[in-house]
């Protein structure tokens, strides 16, 4: 199968960031951004910037009729993936391939109960440092998408239809053979990093150097560790290490999601990172004393907006 057409939907920082360069690469027609009516209205009012450049985006509304896309990207927060999901089933056809770039581990899931397992591909984003303020991004690392089927082992048409367009389109990408082992070291860094950042209000500085904060980062991502055994999927220090290498080319002023939405004062992702590890904790009888600790801080500090 040869991808053509692409519908993204979610504008926050990883809609911008791909959408972006995807606009650059394709036909206007051919890159589609879901979004409600009153979102395109502001942004077509405000635009949409990448780097300090105007966005030119095609938007389609979830009511308007089109052709299936050849691939569907989610990138909405996690609050906002129900919603999401009625809002693309336009774009939704019999070989529509669909990835997430959510965090977490479950919205592949979550998806495919609407869409089909059949569908999907296992993703996730890393090594991007994209700040977002009102209607502008900026990075310095773009990152790339990592992607696979959940079976260990398996390469199927669908990664190698995916992998064949963003080589195309020049889309930094890694196409692995163990993608739900991938998606729990992601999900140990966003559990790490993520909380760490938001509590302790600083930056990828903060945590790229020893100290309190990284202490306390590395402590979360083990509790991780200590889960994936029990999930079978293993999780070692050779992981935990190049997560680590992951996170020391990024952009000492960069600062992720979690900590751009303290400071925007909105609600965040706690119960998809910390919130998980303590039910996972529980469900185990697995201590995970610095999840507690990162998701009650993160909870008084969303109490006090």
């Amino acid at each position: 199968m040869e991808i053509k057409t692409v519908s993204i939907i979610g504008l926050g920082a990883l809609g911008i960031l791909f959408g972006s360069h995807l606009a650059k690469k394709m036909p206007k027609n051919a890159l589609r951004i879901i979004a409600d009516k009153d979102r395109i209205q502001r942004y077509k009012e405000t635009g949409v910037f990448c780097n300090g450049e105007k966005c030119e985006f095609n938007y389609i509304s979830p009511e308007e009729k089109c052709e299936p896309a050849d691939l569907l990207i989610f990138t909405v927060k996690y609050n906002g993936l129900k919603d999401a999901i009625s809002a693309a089933k336009n774009h939704v056809g019999e070989n529509t391939i669909i990835i997430s770039a959510l965090n977490g581990i479950s919205s592949e899931g979550i998806i495919g109960e609407t869409y089909g397992m059949d569908k999907i591909l296992y993703c996730v984003a890393q090594g991007m440092d994209a700040v977002k303020e009102g209607n502008q991004l900026t990075y310095h690392n773009m990152g790339m998408l990592v992607f696979g089927e959940r079976d260990p082992g398996v390469v199927s048409e669908k990664v190698q239809s995916v992998a064949r367009f963003f080589e195309k389109v020049e889309l930094p990408y890694e196409a692995v053979t163990d993608m739900y082992k991938r998606l729990w070291g992601k999900l140990m860094l966003n559990v790490g990093v993520n909380q760490t950042v938001a509590v302790y209000q600083g930056n990828y500085g903060l945590i790229q150097n020893e100290g309190e904060a990284r202490d306390t980062m590395i402590a979360a991502m083990r509790e991780v560790m200590a889960l994936s055994e029990k999930e079978g999927v293993n999780l070692t220090e050779a992981d935990l290490n190049y997560w680590l290498s992951v996170l020391a080319t990024l952009s000492p002023e960069g600062k992720p999601s979690m900590a751009q939405d303290v400071e925007a004062k909105r609600f965040s992702e706690v119960d998809l990172f910390a919130g998980t590890i303590l039910e996972l904790g529980k469900q185990y009888n697995v201590a995970t004393p610095v999840n507690e600790m990162l998701y009650d801080r993160i909870k008084l500090i969303e109490l006090q907006y």
